[in-house]
């Protein structure tokens, strides 16, 4: 008897069925079981979480805050929150119209459901984060892809972004600094994308996970351009190295909170208050914490370009910020799925197919440089040592 499930699921499935994260975990069961495998198909940087935070959330615990908190984050954490984003954005808010989710990925999702339904279209630039076809698709809307292409340095294209403009269109969704490129849209692009968002009276979607990260720990803002219709999305996953703990958030407009809540009372009923105080603490040592966080990736990302830039067969990409880098591999002849999985299985090295990412990423694979600088070495002797092997035929 077959089962039957409801049309959520194809909308949140791995487009063509294929799951991206497939030769990670392949690489991740290997490392576990004590092979020499390097992986760098993840962005989760070989840091701890600053001990000052570890040690607010188990103050916190010790304390006994493990009972329900405000489904929408504590009053501090959302006034910490609204102080961050006014200092890095221009934009002032205060703690009404700052919702805690569980990362960035919780807040992507709220934000599609509370934006578009059925029958709407949402657009993203493409390349996106992997994710993002089933964030938006939960919510039943249609993805329309406008490139940011390869031939213009990933940034967007503005006369396509207008021209796939419907009337059914309720959203653009786009990440600065961009995962899995590392490019931070210019001040003439926020212009082009708030004008035309203006225009059309849509909603603009702005993840900014790694904002701490670009140089200054800031990003051209969205939301101040557009305060009205800017959802501005981000977490502490990558500058305070907090990946495992689930935390983050969305500001905009107290309305759209007020409707953000009602999605996470009946998804989270919210977070665990110890983890909200952790990020209470990390928020108040942001800046040296990001200056940290930008100084490691800063030279790990010139360490990890020397060692590969002039290995014969494929191009690298340098990221504006971030943790990742591309590699264009497309000299070598082999699809991107026949590199990273040949790759894998002559040198143990997990790269990400960057087809993951979208169509303008095809022939590229993506390689996160948050590792120790030793593993650095060894991934780009093992790259090289694979390109050469390909090479000789």
């Amino acid at each position: 008897m077959t089962r039957r499930f409801s049309s959520l699921v194809d909308w949140v499935a791995h487009e063509g069925g294929n799951d991206p994260w497939a030769l990670h975990w392949e690489a991740r069961n290997a490392l576990a079981r004590g092979e020499n495998v390097l992986v760098m198909s993840v962005g989760d940087p070989d840091l701890d979480t600053p001990q000052a935070v570890v040690d607010a959330a188990v103050k916190a615990l010790r304390a006994g805050d493990t009972h329900y908190t405000e489904t929408i984050g504590k009053p501090e954490l959302r006034a910490a929150i609204a102080a961050m984003h006014t200092a890095r954005t221009g934009q002032l808010v205060t703690a009404d119209n700052a919702a805690v989710l569980a990362g960035t990925q919780n807040g992507l999702f709220v934000s599609s459901l509370c934006l578009a339904g059925y029958g709407d279209e949402v657009i993203a630039l493409d390349p996106m984060y992997t994710t993002y076809p089933a964030a938006i698709g939960a919510s039943g809307a249609t993805l329309v892809r406008v490139p940011a292409p390869a031939s213009a340095g990933f940034h967007p294209d503005l006369v396509a972004l207008e021209a796939a403009i419907t009337p059914r269109t309720r959203a653009i969704y786009i990440a600065t600094p961009n995962n899995p490129t590392g490019v931070v849209l210019s001040e003439a692009d926020c212009d082009g994308i708030a004008d035309i968002a203006r225009r059309h009276a849509i909603w603009i979607v702005s993840d900014e996970v790694y904002a701490g990260i670009a140089e200054g720990g800031r990003v051209p803002s969205l939301a101040v351009r557009l305060p009205e219709r800017t959802l501005t999305i981000g977490s502490l996953s990558k500058s305070h190295a907090m990946t495992g703990w689930r935390i983050g958030w969305v500001v905009g407009p107290a309305d759209f909170i007020v409707h953000a809540e009602n999605v996470a009372l009946c998804m989270l009923y919210g977070l665990p208050g110890f983890i909200q105080e952790a990020a209470i603490a990390a928020l108040a040592m942001r800046e040296e914490a990001e200056a940290s966080i930008r100084d490691y990736c800063r030279v790990r990302r010139d360490l990890f370009f020397r060692e590969l830039k002039d290995v014969p067969g494929i191009r690298l990409c340098w990221p504006d910020a971030g943790m990742f880098m591309l590699i264009d591999v497309r000299p070598t002849g082999l699809t991107t799925a026949q590199f990273v999985r040949q790759l894998y299985d002559a040198e143990k090295v997990a790269l990400l197919d960057g087809a993951a990412f979208g169509r303008e990423t095809e022939g590229f694979v993506r390689a996160c440089f948050a590792a120790d600088e030793p593993s650095l070495v060894d991934a780009g002797a093992r790259i090289r040592r694979f390109c050469a092997t390909l090479a000789a035929g």
